[in-house]
């Protein structure tokens, strides 16, 4: 079973809306964040091999898992990746950690590059797992992004479409937007699977996931611009893994990108698709330990 000897907790923030991970392990806090249609189950094969070197907080996105999943709002904000990033940050204050390290894929990483933003004093180090800047990939989107990102351009359409279109079969949306990929469905262990169909049957997941690419295409982009024009870049080490059969290598320049909003970036290709399969997560975890562990945090 993954996760052994880690305590399941919600934190419920001040403005109501409850957070849902587990924690365990000892030593400097390491916060994990999952991407899209997922929970913090994505780290189930990384999560006990971190713990016998940090204190592993794996937290379900606002809109996501067992988190709360609040009505959307006519701008967005309710999704926006600053207050989703916000959360975050109060969970780990939760927990007495003013700063910690970070870890994130996906839609998570989008959340730590606004938390590495807005919350400078709070993310020690930050490592993003194969994305490349929002306003970039979304400006340089072609044919070969769009086909593989449909739902990027899906779930963003106006309420109740990709709703009530997903919302029929939650379950197919699942297998389909996860197995589209290099490797299928083969990268993801059974029990996880299950885990992230359950969770987008829950009622409201479907509208939150909406909301969160809603928000993603309108004001997140603001937000985005907003820091270009102020000089506002990422200050602390960043580290960028990615797929090298993925789309994030084949579409844009990753390390060129990053190097645009950050101002310490490194990084390379890991040998896998979007997601992290079995035997890839070793290397990984080798990457974390050394980036997290190196002597001149």
């Amino acid at each position: 079973m993954p996760f052994q000897g880690f305590t399941p907790f919600t934190v419920r923030m001040a403005n109501g809306i409850d957070i849902h991970g587990v924690k365990g392990g000892e030593g400097p806090p390491l916060l994990l964040l999952h991407g899209h249609p997922q929970t913090h189950m994505i780290w189930h094969r990384c999560a006990d091999d971190l713990a016998r070197h940090f204190t592993v907080i794996a937290t379900d996105l606002r809109g996501y898992g067992a988190s709360s999943k609040p009505a959307g709002d006519p701008a967005h904000v309710t999704y926006s990746k600053r207050e989703m990033a916000s959360d975050q940050v109060a969970v780990m204050r939760h927990f007495g950690h003013e700063r910690f390290l970070v870890c994130a894929h996906d839609r998570g990483a989008r959340v730590a590059h606004r938390m590495a933003l807005d919350h400078a004093d709070a993310v020690e180090r930050l490592m993003l797992l194969d994305i490349a800047p929002t306003l970039a990939m979304y400006e340089q989107a072609d044919r070969a992004f769009a086909t593989l990102y449909f739902h990027w351009f899906f779930l963003i359409q106006p309420e109740p479409l990709p709703e009530s279109l997903i919302g029929a079969n939650t379950d197919l949306y699942v297998e389909r937007a996860m197995g589209n990929r290099h490797a299928g469905l083969a990268p993801f262990a059974p029990e996880a699977l299950d885990a992230y169909r359950a969770a987008l049957r829950q009622p409201g997941a479907v509208h939150a996931m909406c909301e969160d690419y809603r928000a993603s295409a309108t004001i997140d982009l603001e937000h985005d611009r907003a820091d270009i024009e102020r000089g506002n870049k990422v200050a602390c080490p960043l580290r960028v893994l990615w797929g090298a059969e993925g789309v994030i290598e084949r579409c844009f320049d990753p390390l060129g990108e990053w190097r645009k909003v950050a101002r310490d970036v490194s990084g390379r290709s890991l040998a896998c698709g979007h997601y992290i399969p079995e035997e890839a997560s070793t290397e990984l975890v080798a990457e974390m330990l050394a980036f997290f562990e190196s002597t001149d945090r």
